[in-house]
């Protein structure tokens, strides 16, 4: 029988969601806490993506299997409960539900969407998930870019150097930054999935074009030719958040 959860949580601690040979991972601490409620050694779990160190997710999915006496004995609501209780301050389980077998937490997901946020002023509130900006940023002129995004498929210009990926291609649905507060933007982005480093990479490369480094032109040759280094920097992580993910 198989089994999605969805979940949160505050990356800063974590080594990412995969499972680290150095380090904590939200993974691991998913696999202890169902391993341990459920009396079940060597429990895997699945997640929908991968987030790097120190990102964070609003919305996670994973999926995990048990054969069928044990599903029997699941009741979903107190599995829930017992897992926050046993789970660190940091991860919180929202629900677990039974699922068809055929149901990948991976890839049965047919969108993703990752927020990524920039405070321009000084704010002691916001640095743990937000990155502090002091240069001066065209905000529309980093929209009309954002756009372009749209417009293509192949972005290995955003992804991580040597990075383990079949493909480089991705269907971009959404790109736009969006007004949070005063001093306070969001760069919204959906699409059906994400190259390691993705997003970052993306908004590293916007705010090259927000300062006035690169035109509108130099940032879609930045994507045609396919090379990392002719991007922008990686941002930092603490400021992107998995928002949600659809089926």
């Amino acid at each position: 029988m198989r089994y999605f959860i969805t979940l949160s949580y505050d990356g800063t601690r974590y080594h990412g969601w995969q499972i680290q040979p150095n380090g904590d991972s939200v993974q691991a601490e998913i696999e202890r806490a169902l391993s341990l409620l459920l009396r079940q050694e060597g429990l895997h779990v699945t997640g929908a993506g991968r987030t790097d160190a120190g990102v964070h997710a609003r919305m996670m999915v994973a999926h995990f299997d048990v054969g069928p006496e044990k599903a029997a004995a699941i009741d979903c609501m107190q599995l829930a409960y017992k897992m926050n209780r046993l789970l660190p301050q940091d991860i919180a389980v929202q629900h677990i539900k039974a699922v068809a077998e055929d149901m990948h937490a991976r890839f049965s997901a047919t969108s993703r969407t990752y927020f990524y946020y920039i405070h321009t002023t000084k704010n002691p509130f916001l640095r743990q998930y937000s990155c502090e900006m002091h240069y001066s940023l065209d905000f529309a002129l980093m929209n009309r870019a954002a756009a372009i995004l749209m417009e293509y498929d192949d972005f290995g210009a955003f992804c991580k150097s040597h990075a383990d990926v079949k493909t480089t291609l991705c269907h971009v649905t959404r790109a736009e930054w969006n007004v949070v507060a005063d001093g306070q933007w969001v760069f919204v982005v959906t699409a059906n999935r994400f190259l390691r480093n993705m997003v970052r990479a993306v908004v590293g490369t916007l705010v090259e074009v927000g300062r006035g480094r690169l035109s509108i032109d130099d940032f879609r040759r930045v994507i045609e030719g396919r090379r990392r280094t002719d991007a922008g920097e990686s941002m930092p992580a603490n400021a992107l958040f998995l928002q949600n993910i659809t089926y």
